[in-house]
């Protein structure tokens, strides 16, 4: 039986995914001595690592033990995507009566054709990742389990493979609670989600955080009695709390059951159902479903690595540990992605092999501390954020000015009949230093990296206020909130000093 959720069904979609991903004829090639880098994990900073350093002219190998394109490509960023594609399309189609636009019955999102188009698109993605693309740089390809046998050598099945340099980029996986009764029930993860051909009528969500928000809304969209539950008082308990609020206003109004200071205590099954006993308090409640959803964080892929026969330290919750540099406690051995970060995105991951490359190969000081990473949930409307919030700020000893403009007062927001967000930028106070931003709007993911290029670039608010933003879009907010930080350079003295020249004028 096939261990890799991404390819079922067995159709024509999950054929191509898995010729790319991992040839079922593929046959590993005879070492090629020494390499100058050996790379464990084919996800997304294993293949930036070993596609970078291959053209550099290194002699890399890249080791993989499921599919090639990790998490991204097949459970997380690719799938999601096309899945909340067609929620959002759903959503359109219920809300074009408030647009003048007429459509007649109900609207049903046929739940096997919209998973269809997501496991052929992202077969129609998966060659970019693929192993014949690899091996068409350069790249010795193996796939097989892979660990650490000597300081300097790491075994795929019979095979050797000694290296100058080493980069562990196994990524992580799906936290499962400890939860009586659940593995017994059943549950999904974001490993399984995506096998799904028939829509669950009804699905309950075990955590509200991004997972959680995005997958909820979408399957509440296609059609499922979604229940989200979460241990926090509030969704999304690592941004901003404004937007929170906003995200659960926009969850509960498409009908979720949002159930937050909660914790599920068991689960047991009711013939084809799956009953979770929920706490709320002193309440007590009972969630029936039919499929249940893990969402409550991701654990590091350390183990049978054989990181302790290198001297690597280790532990579950953070993975392995690197310095600032992204190199472990061995000096050969690196680490980039997941294994080793708190940002667990597909993006910090490029942007973290991208150092390991300088550091690895050329003895480069490219620091991960000096990254400015945004993250985003793309719920909807969205919500991006980028650099500190205000309760980091605090715990840092930042004073901070913000400066909100909220959507409703932005003319495309008001045409678009997208009013609900805002953007708030963070600026050191006093001046107009940013050091944090969030955005809250339906394409927010599209609009946080203006701020992170200003950031990146150390440019100040008085530079966006004089970047010409065309009209009308709803980026202008960042323009409104940075002529807000303008007018407050207007001092009392200066403000004298202007009438008197304008009262000279007259």
């Amino acid at each position: 039986m096939n261990r890799h959720p991404a390819l079922f069904p067995a159709d024509e979609s999950s054929a191509k995914l898995e010729q790319n991903a991992h040839p079922p004829d593929w046959v590993n090639p005879r070492p090629a001595g020494r390499y100058n880098l050996v790379v464990l994990g084919g996800g997304t900073a294993g293949l930036v690592t070993a596609a970078g350093a291959a053209g550099l002219g290194a002699r890399v190998a890249l080791v993989e033990r499921g599919l090639l394109g990790g998490d991204c490509l097949n459970y997380g960023c690719v799938p999601s995507k096309a899945l909340l594609r067609t929620a959002r399309a759903a959503a359109d189609v219920r809300q074009a009566a408030s647009f003048g636009v007429q459509s007649t019955g109900d609207v049903r999102v046929d739940f096997p054709a919209a998973m269809a188009r997501l496991r052929r698109l992202r077969s129609d993605i998966s060659p970019h990742d693929g192993a014949q693309r690899f091996r068409g740089l350069g790249v010795d390809v193996f796939f097989g389990e892979a660990r650490f046998v000597a300081a300097d050598t790491v075994l795929v099945g019979d095979q050797h493979l000694p290296f100058r340099r080493a980069v562990i980029a196994t990524g992580s996986r799906a936290a499962v609670p400890d939860i009586h009764g659940l593995t017994e029930a059943g549950f999904l993860t974001n490993e399984t989600v995506f096998s799904l051909t028939d829509l669950p009528p009804r699905l309950a969500i075990i955590g509200a955080g991004p997972i959680g928000c995005e997958l909820g809304q979408a399957f509440a969209r296609c059609g499922s009695r979604v229940t989200l539950i979460g241990k926090h008082d509030r969704v999304l308990p690592r941004d901003d709390i404004e937007a929170a609020d906003i995200i659960e206003a926009a969850l509960r109004r498409d009908g979720i059951d949002v159930l937050l200071r909660a914790e599920t205590t068991h689960v047991e099954p009711r013939g084809a159902l799956k009953v979770l006993a929920i706490r709320q308090g002193i309440g007590r409640r009972e969630v029936i479903a039919d499929e249940i959803l893990v969402t409550t964080g991701r654990t590091a892929n350390v183990e049978g690595l054989g990181l302790e026969v290198v001297g690597v330290a280790y532990d579950e919750r953070r993975g392995v540990h690197v310095d600032d540099r992204l190199q472990t406690a061995n000096g050969r051995i690196f680490a980039a992605g997941d294994i080793c970060s708190s940002f667990k995105f597909t993006h910090a991951a490029d942007a973290m092999a991208r150092i390991v490359i300088q550091n690895a190969l050329f003895f480069g000081r490219a620091k991960a501390s000096r990254l400015v990473i945004p993250w985003c949930t793309y719920t909807d409307p969205e919500v991006a954020h980028v650099g500190l919030l205000p309760a980091e700020a605090q715990q840092r000893g930042v004073e901070i000015d913000t400066y909100t403009e909220q959507l409703r007062d932005v003319d495309r927001a008001l045409l678009d009949g997208e009013t609900e967000g805002f953007i708030k930028i963070h600026v050191r106070r006093g001046g107009d230093k940013i050091v944090g931003a969030t955005v809250v709007a339906r394409h927010a993911g599209e609009m946080i990296s203006e701020m992170t290029l200003a950031m990146t670039a150390r440019a100040g608010l008085g530079k966006l206020a004089r970047t010409i933003h065309p009209y009308p879009t709803q980026a202008e907010a960042i323009k409104h909130a940075a002529d807000a930080c303008q007018r407050t350079r207007l001092t009392p003295r200066l403000k004298r000093w202007l009438d008197r020249w304008f009262c000279w004028l007259r």
